[in-house]
């Protein structure tokens, strides 16, 4: 059975909650893209180290590899790697 995109996006992804998270990760990638840490296509991710998207603070930012900042469990609560 193929994926239904709309549905998933219209369900989760669509929600505010959802797009106040994104939004405060993409502010984040531009935050340290300014100050020359990443760059576009570089590969790297942007960890937020309480894991808290909205909390875009000089000290919650680092970059990190992708399989470093995807290993950990998502099931535990922020801040808690």
């Amino acid at each position: 059975m193929p994926r239904d995109y709309k549905k998933e996006y219209n369900n989760y992804q669509g929600t505010p909650e959802q797009r106040a998270r994104n939004d405060g990760r993409k502010t984040a990638r531009r935050k340290l893209e300014k100050s020359g840490k990443v760059s576009k296509g570089d590969g790297k991710d942007v960890d937020h180290k309480n894991g808290n998207p909205k909390d875009n603070s000089k000290k919650n930012l680092s970059v990190k590899s992708p399989s470093k900042n995807r290993s950990f469990p998502r099931n535990k609560k922020a801040g808690k790697k």
